[in-house]
């Protein structure tokens, strides 16, 4: 068995971050799904929150009326948030009743049916009968209609913000229970325009003309592991806004291609991918001997991230000078992160190009299906991968 049953700890950073999540107005229980944690440890992160606590035993006491003002603000910044996200939907899912319903259907579990129909400016009676007709009339139907595929591609389509093409498309449509075959799912987004959007290039960020300790390559492109913890890669991006800069360096384990670790500051000194790499050993408790490979900036060849790696059992792996082909995996996912949710977009603030970073991560770990994985998400992935070992081990 891994060491991955070994409890997790968090990072103060990786529990705000949660904390900000519910109060966006996700539920409980799916900011808890996105990020893999306990639900009854995202609550109690949210009640110490409220309590003025979350940041440690540091924290100034609170009067319980500073404690019930704090309550009443968390709640409605809560609701405005909540209906404001649901309201920019409307604009996208103005395809008809089809296309609205097929929304709801998929984000029922994150927000409430009742909310997500008046937003979107329908009758919650119409949308149960419209549900329960489905139901009924599924066993018998051999063949959905072109006008009933269509909304569910477009409906999946706007929740993905545009970043599935028809293969992957093809594979969410058979996870949902539509049966259709994958020409047709072609052939109909190409009818109606609807495609993934495109790739652009983006400038290396860290910096390896220097004179620091460079680690050997101990990957050579061999991106493959047999379990999760073997092999972790991790690099940096940058994120523009009216404030300035943004730097976000991630761990990916190689195994499921999950987001292990993660971390987002205004600069790209080593504290940053130390950071997120301090997160990804407090949630996963890996046994001795990970490999982390990396390109060779400044900041992974850093006396703190070398101590860090040591103190942590880990070896250090880093690319040819110049090669991005090294650490494809992880160039991949700034590929898939920009062109899902930041090319176009314009931040008046850190913390909304921040809010954005961390809302697409939740998405891509939980639900975001890789062609690697033979098209199933990173944490479905694991979880399955786990079952089966639990199961030989039975």
């Amino acid at each position: 068995m891994t060491s991955m049953a070994k409890r997790a700890q968090y990072t103060l950073e990786f529990k705000l971050e949660a904390v900000r999540l519910v109060k966006a107005g996700q539920s409980m229980a799916a900011v808890a799904a996105t990020l893999g944690v306990v639900e009854q440890t995202l609550y109690n992160w949210v009640k110490a929150d409220r309590e003025g606590k979350l940041a440690g035993a540091g924290a100034k006491p609170v009067s319980p009326e500073q404690m019930e003002l704090a309550r009443l603000r968390a709640e409605v910044a809560r609701l405005k948030m909540e209906r404001d996200i649901l309201k920019k939907l409307r604009g996208v899912l103005r395809e008809g009743i089809d296309v609205k319903y097929a929304f709801i259907e998929r984000n029922r579990r994150h927000w409430p049916v009742s909310v997500l129909c008046e937003v979107l400016e329908v009758s919650p009676s119409g949308y149960h009968q419209r549900r329960q007709r489905t139901a009924q009339d599924r066993p018998h139907r051999t063949r959905v209609s072109d006008d009933a595929l269509l909304a569910n591609i477009k409906a999946i389509h706007a929740q993905v913000k545009g970043e599935y093409g028809w293969p992957r498309m093809w594979k969410e449509l058979l996870a949902l229970g539509v049966r259709v075959g994958k020409e047709r799912v072609r052939k109909l987004m190409a009818q109606h325009g609807i495609r993934a959007r495109h790739k652009r290039k983006y400038i290396a960020t860290t910096n390896s003309n220097h004179d620091l300790p460079v680690a050997p390559n101990l990957l050579e492109r061999n991106f493959t592991a047999t379990a999760p913890n073997q092999v972790w890669t991790s690099d940096i991006t940058y994120l523009a806004t009216a404030e300035g800069w943004v730097y976000l360096a991630v761990i990916i384990d190689l195994f499921s291609r999950q987001v292990v670790g993660w971390s987002m500051q205004p600069h790209m000194k080593a504290e940053l991918v130390t950071d997120a790499l301090r997160m990804a050993w407090f949630r996963r408790r890996p046994q001795a001997g990970v490999i982390v490979h990396s390109d060779r900036g400044s900041q992974y060849c850093s006396g703190l991230f070398r101590d860090t790696l040591k103190a942590y059992g880990m070896r250090s792996s880093m690319s040819r000078r110049g090669d991005c082909w090294d650490n494809a995996p992880t160039e991949s996912l700034w590929g898939s992160l920009k062109v899902a949710r930041m090319h176009g977009r314009h931040f008046a603030t850190r913390r909304a190009a921040m809010d954005e970073v961390i809302n697409w991560l939740g998405f891509y770990n939980a639900r975001r299906l890789h062609s690697t994985l033979d098209y199933v998400s990173p944490m479905t992935f694991e979880k399955n991968w786990l079952a089966a070992q639990q199961g030989e081990a039975a």
